[in-house]
């Protein structure tokens, strides 16, 4: 009786994704998704596990999210994986998800869907903070797909949107000392041209799993005018119809920009 009642309930979840997902469907979605990923620990020890087993979760979990935005046509997809702030963490478990970012940039260089999607990886953040085997393992990932222009992956590692912004104007002071810029040149568009995602456009949603309502020094030049969705779910207990909504949600406000 249990298998049965278990079945009809997956049935009706499923339903309920599938209607969801055909309204998203009828409406623009966003071009540009960032997440901070939030909760990997609170999730372990809600259901009993490790720190670890939890950040595995939580990596298994953007795998999840890459093919919901594959199948929304959502072009871009920048996720907050680990900020200068989180090598204040005990030692071991800094070196366990350096190891299981390592891991993670060596699968995803070996990985169909990549391929088969012409999906771009960027890395960004303060790559001198890494261990060389996980720069290389980076740097292979970055390569292999460096011609993609379907879809991007931008993964913020060692990332802090302070050291951004400071990285930036350091730039163009050393640019403008050099001649290579003017002072009057200097505008939006050139400081953004400086930043990390140079290349993409600003986010149109982000979304923060956990409860937590803050953006932590995530992408603060870029989320100027970003509209914010935040759940209480956890990041690893994230769902389909979780995403389907945050994207719902965006798709029924109106944008402004100061308008």
């Amino acid at each position: 009786m249990a298998d049965i009642s278990d079945s009809i309930s997956r049935s009706l979840v499923r339903a309920k994704e599938e209607r969801l997902k055909s309204l998203v469907l009828q409406n623009p979605v966003p071009k540009h998704v960032a997440i901070i990923m939030d909760g990997n620990r609170r999730y372990a020890r809600e259901y009993g596990k490790s720190s670890m087993e939890g950040h595995l979760s939580g990596r298994d979990k953007l795998e999840n999210v890459l093919e919901w935005c594959l199948d929304l046509d959502i072009r871009v997809l920048t996720v907050y994986a680990f900020s200068t702030e989180n090598f204040s963490r005990s030692q071991t478990e800094v070196e366990s998800l350096m190891s299981v970012f390592e891991k993670s940039f060596r699968k995803i260089a070996e990985d169909d869907r990549i391929h088969k999607n012409r999906v771009r990886i960027t890395v960004l953040g303060q790559r001198d903070m890494l261990r060389p085997s996980l720069r290389q393992a980076i740097e292979k990932a970055e390569k292999i797909s460096k011609g993609y222009d379907n879809y991007y992956l931008n993964l913020a590692v060692a990332y802090g949107g302070r050291e951004e912004l400071l990285n930036a104007i350091k730039g163009i002071v050393r640019d403008c000392k050099n001649g290579e810029i003017e002072q009057g040149e200097i505008d939006e568009k050139l400081v953004s041209s400086y930043l990390y995602t140079a290349d993409f456009p600003d986010p149109d949603l982000v979304l923060r799993t956990s409860g937590e309502v803050r953006i932590s020094n995530f992408l603060l030049w870029q989320l100027a005018y970003s509209e914010l969705y935040f759940t209480d779910v956890y990041w690893p207990g994230l769902n389909y119809t979780d995403f389907l909504r945050a994207v719902r949600s965006y798709q029924l406000r109106k944008r402004r920009f100061g308008e």
